[in-house]
């Protein structure tokens, strides 16, 4: 358990090292050329001077995302670009578009250098790709037009939040009952709520073996399950997709689970991930139009990318919002220091370490943290606290975003001392591996742990909610983040239970109500569904 002094002095350094994250954001100078381009710092640069710089890119079109000021067709942008021997991609309805080209007439008329980079090591290690150090700006000709430019960059650094599975864990870890038990979601499936008729999506790059599944299900006497998969099985089974699984079937053992492959939105051929991102989105939304969804993956840190970066997610995901879907992404588990890289992960944390995940922190996504959470023999609560193993640098992430401003529904209680900006997590569940859920992988019980487990914790009890509000009548949670704020700020009963002690690597969760680590708490599943239909009713 961390101390009082351990507290005050997680707090110093994270305050140092916060001043200084700040002071490298600021830390930009400009070049000469027609679009005024900067120098990108930061964890970027530490990217591009750890590869090989194999010269001018040569062996691959180019493009970049924009985004746009309004969803009508870019026709200054589009004569701008002709003229320079680039292409403007757009689709009816969108607010973004992409610019394509040779590297050679990109850096022309972006006025930058475009070169080939090759990863010297890691899982990476002998990629290509290319990218340009400097971040181009928005063309003069099409400023009434685009808002703001993406990054020339055609590798994304994605990962699997792969949970920790410890080999001995007191008391054996949390049974699904037990869980259920834990956040007070036991008196909805006494009403019959099981997840029947609901649809749960996992994106995962992780695969399943249903064997896992089977002993998992027998083990805690719940009906077999063998989820959908779209996208074809990916290769590797980690542990991660099996342990997302199993934890919404635990919770809603009576819902369709349905594993999609996202491993194709990095295959990073040409870059454009997050528009492949938005694509698959698009296509699960047709496909299953209101279902819930669990992320426990990444695509690299908010200060790899620019917000136009991230317009084709972004347009997506609200359209899967207006289905009545809600999505779940984990915060990650290097306890604050998201952007931590490199060739030397044991290096001590520095500066460029510090950020978020990129796509959780999308006002659009419910980020979720984690925590270490203290029950009796029977599930029942008593205790949580952030979740931080100060040895390994390992726990909760969070903090505020470089890419996003803070949306007008992220107001209940917030200090003035908190940045002006997106802020994560929204909302936390268990994900210390000592307090966590028992799962089954290579045919054997373990614990899981992590935000990685937090996030599918949520997604599940969204689910068992959502059949709930269905039963009364009323809409699914759909578009949840304004929601929880409303309901914080509002709530007749208690929803959320505030987690005020502990911290992680930049931050100090120290003060009542929200805070940068564990968000507005964990939920008090009964309470938060009755507020909610409050909240709505105007109560």
């Amino acid at each position: 358990m961390t101390t009082r002094g351990q507290s005050v002095a997680i707090a110093a350094a994270a305050l140092a090292l916060v001043v200084s994250a700040a002071l490298a954001l600021i830390a930009v100078h400009r070049l000469s050329g027609p679009a005024g381009a900067q120098v990108i710092e930061g964890p970027y640069a530490r990217l591009l001077a750890e590869s090989v710089n194999l010269g001018p890119a040569r062996s691959e079109p180019v493009h970049l995302t924009v985004s746009l000021q309004r969803n009508v067709e870019p026709v200054l942008l589009t004569s701008w670009a002709r003229d320079r021997g680039l292409s403007v991609r757009w689709r009816e309805g969108d607010d973004w578009a992409t610019v394509e080209g040779s590297a050679s007439a990109v850096a022309a008329a972006f006025g930058v250098s475009v070169r080939d980079y090759r990863i010297r090591a890691g899982v990476d290690a002998g990629r290509v790709f290319y990218a340009s150090p400097q971040q181009p700006g928005v063309p003069p000709a099409a400023r009434t037009e685009v808002s703001g430019v993406g990054r020339i960059l055609s590798f994304t650094p994605a990962q699997t939040h792969r949970p920790p599975l410890p080999r001995d864990v007191p008391g054996g870890g949390l049974t699904p009952a037990q869980l259920l038990r834990a956040y007070n979601a036991t008196p909805l499936v006494r009403e019959g709520f099981t997840g029947r008729g609901e649809t749960v999506l996992v994106f995962g790059f992780d695969g399943f073996r249903q064997q896992d599944m089977d002993i998992y299900a027998d083990t805690f006497g719940l009906p077999r399950f063998t989820p959908e998969v779209i996208g074809g099985m990916p290769e590797r089974v980690r542990g991660e997709s099996s342990m997302d699984l199993q934890v919404i079937h635990g919770i809603v053992p009576d819902a369709k689970l349905v594993l999609v492959n996202a491993r194709s939105t990095t295959n990073n051929d040409g870059g454009g991930a997050f528009e492949k991102l938005g694509r698959l989105m698009e296509a699960m939304t047709d496909r299953f139009p209101g279902a819930v969804w669990s992320f426990s993956i990444g695509w690299g840190c908010d200060r790899l990318f620019t917000a136009a970066d991230f317009a084709p997610v972004r347009a997506a995901l609200a359209g899967a919002l207006r289905t009545g879907t809600t999505a779940f992404n984990a915060t990650g588990d290097l306890a604050g220091l998201e952007c931590k890289g490199g060739q030397r992960w044991s290096a001590p944390p520095s500066p460029d370490d510090v950020g978020v995940d990129a796509v959780a922190s999308l006002p659009e996504m419910v980020a979720v943290g984690g925590t270490k959470l203290s029950t009796d023999a029977e599930g029942d609560w008593l205790d949580e606290q952030a979740w931080y193993n100060v040895p390994l640098t390992q726990g909760t992430a969070g903090g505020a975003s470089t890419l996003f401003g803070r949306p007008a529904w992220q107001t209940v209680g917030l200090g003035s001392e908190l940045p002006d900006r997106r802020l994560v997590p929204d909302i936390s569940a268990v994900s210390d591996p000592f307090t966590g859920v028992r799962i089954v992988f290579e045919q054997q019980q373990a614990v899981g742990g992590g935000t990685s487990q937090a996030a599918p914790i949520l997604a599940g009890l969204a689910t068992l909610m959502n059949q709930k509000l269905t039963a009364v009548g009323a809409e699914p949670l759909g578009d949840l983040n304004p929601l929880l704020y409303r309901v914080a700020k509002a709530q007749k009963l208690p929803a959320f239970r505030d987690v005020n002690f502990g911290g992680n690597a930049v931050d100090q969760s120290g003060t009542a109500g929200y805070d940068m680590v564990t968000g507005l708490g964990t939920p008090n599943v009964e309470n938060l569904v009755k507020d909610i239909l409050l909240v709505r009713a105007g109560a």
